[in-house]
């Protein structure tokens, strides 16, 4: 097996696209087939080095640029090539046939607690098992337990808000999706005062406070999404306080929950946009009424309810006390905003609340390293979908999450594969698939707080969540700009490709906060993340608009939906091409001395470096 000089293979590319001399290049290609196959099938490498490509087929004896690795062609996967052994690519067919098995009908939808978890841990298990890897989880086993609770709030419940002698009632799934976090078989809420909060922001170093001196106890918090400057022009003076379009973490929802639990407020409910929240409406009420939250946290209890507020009943309700809401939502974007009472208005409600104690799992498998394995290099996705909901237009009841995250799953096994055949790395590598990260990073965020393997000593973490299904790609979506050192390695790896980095077009969707890497990126640890929705990425076959219309076609339709399946129609070159980066970069560090470093710009940096003297230096 030949183990790869990454840094010569990086020198080498470079000096060839700067016009020196091919032979370098020409002795690392022969001996690495995917970089030989890659460099060759890209039409600007085609154009320029015509002499290098005859060389090199000369010399190997193959036609490394044959029709069907030539961009725009329609090869789609062929079961009985990808059958063939591929010890250090990754395999296609497998990737496939694992989603096929994870997305099936028999796995429910894959949902925590649910009939479809013991299965899905025995499948992850059996994989990482076959493979040859020992077990990551706790003492020697292959898992870590995530207690987790489980609430559904019943449907007969009764919602309300009062506006002097009027009252509107808001239904489940149509004027609100809300529900409850803790552990509580019955909420009861009588004439609760309502508050509009703005964004709900709190970010000193911003010189910004949304709150000024009102008491939110007892009270139902209602909040605007995104940040203050999300929609703001630019001769506006909060023009760029925050991201500009691209969110912070003032603007997910998650942290505006977190600050109405900081200050105790009986409720939440953020105001929901189709382009704030990053969504549509079928994707923020895709499950009404239902729960899953950490048995076992620290801090002040989560609201008794929260959710989202649908636009056109938060108009209404506005209306209704003679509030115009597109009126305040502008006047939350200016600096001398105070959160105040809705004058007269209150909430009711009253449900019964199914409570179930679920002992959920992640699954975590472990690569040892040679000479430095107490360092820890981690790849992850998630196993849990959406389980079971109502009937489609077809009949299907089961949300399988085909690739949101079966397929992000599969990535992470065969990197597994690939990289157990390989030569055994310096470092060692988790593998972990964690649970219920539909329902907040739960998992992610459990072993955050409770690591098996020591967070100061991890030197990265590398996370497959959704990629996309069209086809080969000149370019890979950087998802959070700016963070960390790993950018630069994930343009190196894109370079060997042929391809460049493109940052994410949909800034404004906060994606970089949506993925389990984040519960590991608030402890300190550099991340990198590819997630497929991230921005229409520039397909060979279409360019960027045919890159947008696949996001399009997939949030606007499929995302956390019952038609998230597995297709023997979906072209995996793309996708495999983003997981074997992942595969460069972690070969890379995998015998190096480096850790990656955040940015000077990056939230995170300081929290890494409290733990600086513990990692050793090269």
């Amino acid at each position: 097996m030949i183990e790869y000089n990454y840094d010569f293979l990086h020198e080498s590319v470079f000096a060839l696209s700067s016009g020196s001399s091919i032979k370098s290049l020409l002795i690392t290609a022969t001996s690495v087939p995917w970089l030989r196959s890659q460099l060759c099938r890209e039409t600007n490498f085609m154009n320029r080095f015509n002499q290098f490509c005859l060389s090199l087929t000369l010399m190997v004896g193959i036609s490394a640029c044959s029709e069907s690795t030539k961009p725009g062609v329609n090869n789609k996967i062929d079961s009985a090539a990808a059958a063939k052994p591929a010890a250090a690519t990754i395999d296609s067919q497998r990737l496939s046939d694992i989603v096929k098995v994870l997305a099936s009908d028999e796995f429910e939808g894959r949902a925590p607690g649910g009939p479809g978890e013991a299965k899905t841990i025995t499948f992850l298990v059996e994989q990482f098992q076959s493979i040859g890897l020992e077990p990551g989880g706790v003492d020697g086993t292959w898992t870590q337990s995530v207690p987790l609770i489980h609430t559904q709030l019943a449907q007969n419940g009764k919602l309300s808000v009062a506006i002097g002698d009027t009252n509107q009632t808001w239904q489940q799934g149509i004027d609100v999706a809300i529900s409850t976090a803790r552990a509580v078989d019955k909420v009861d809420i009588n004439a609760a005062p309502l508050v509009f909060v703005g964004f709900g922001a709190s970010a000193p170093e911003r010189d910004w406070d949304d709150f000024g001196d009102i008491d939110l106890k007892g009270k139902v918090a209602v909040f605007l999404v995104n940040d203050p400057d999300f929609s703001a022009s630019a001769d506006e003076p909060v023009a760029g306080k925050f991201g500009n379009k691209r969110m912070t973490y003032y603007g997910r929802w998650t942290y505006k929950y977190e600050e109405a639990a900081r200050r105790g407020a009986l409720a939440a409910l953020v105001i929901h946009e189709n382009k704030a929240a990053g969504y549509g409406w079928n994707v923020a009420a895709s499950s009404p009424g239902e729960k899953f939250a950490l048995a076992q946290t620290s801090g002040p209890l989560p609201p008794l309810l929260q959710g989202w507020l649908h636009y056109d009943a938060a108009t209404a309700l506005f209306a209704a006390a003679g509030l115009d809401l597109a009126e305040q939502r502008q006047r939350a974007r200016r600096d001398d905003f105070s959160a105040f009472e809705l004058p007269q208005v209150s909430l009711n409600a009253a449900f019964d609340v199914a409570l179930e104690k679920i002992e959920s799992q992640n699954v975590l498998a472990r690569l040892p390293g040679t000479t430095q394995a107490d360092e820890t290099l981690m790849v992850s996705s998630h196993w849990d979908a959406y389980g079971q909901g109502k009937p489609d237009a077809q009949g299907r009841t089961v949300r399988p999450g085909a690739n949101d995250d079966a397929l992000g799953t599969a990535g992470v096994i065969e990197l597994a594969r690939v990289l157990k055949a390989g030569t055994p790395m310096a470092r060692s590598v988790v593998f972990a698939v964690w649970t219920a990260e539909e329902s907040g990073l739960l998992g992610s965020a459990a072993y955050a707080t409770q690591p098996i393997y020591p967070l100061h000593s991890t030197v990265a973490n590398f996370t497959l969540d959704i990629l996309q299904t069209a086809g080969p790609a000149r370019d890979v979506i950087l998802v959070g700009e700016g963070q960390s050192d790993l950018e630069d390695d994930l343009v190196r790896a894109a370079a060997l490709q042929s391809r460049v980095v493109t940052p994410e077009n949909l800034p404004e969707n906060g994606l970089f906060f949506r993925a389990d890497h984040f519960s590991l990126a608030r402890q300190g640890v550099p991340v990198l993340l590819i997630m497929g929705i991230a921005g229409g990425a520039d397909l060979v076959d279409g360019g960027r608009a045919a890159g947008d219309q696949w996001i399009a076609d997939y949030t606007g339709n499929c995302y956390h939906q019952t038609c998230d399946a597995w297709s023997a129609d979906w072209d995996l070159r793309g996708a495999i091409d983003d997981i074997e980066l992942f595969h460069s970069i972690l070969r890379e560090l995998g015998d190096s001395t480096r850790w990656p470093q955040w940015k000077a710009g990056s939230e995170f940096r300081a929290t890494r470096a409290q733990t600086n003297d513990l990692r050793a230096t090269p």
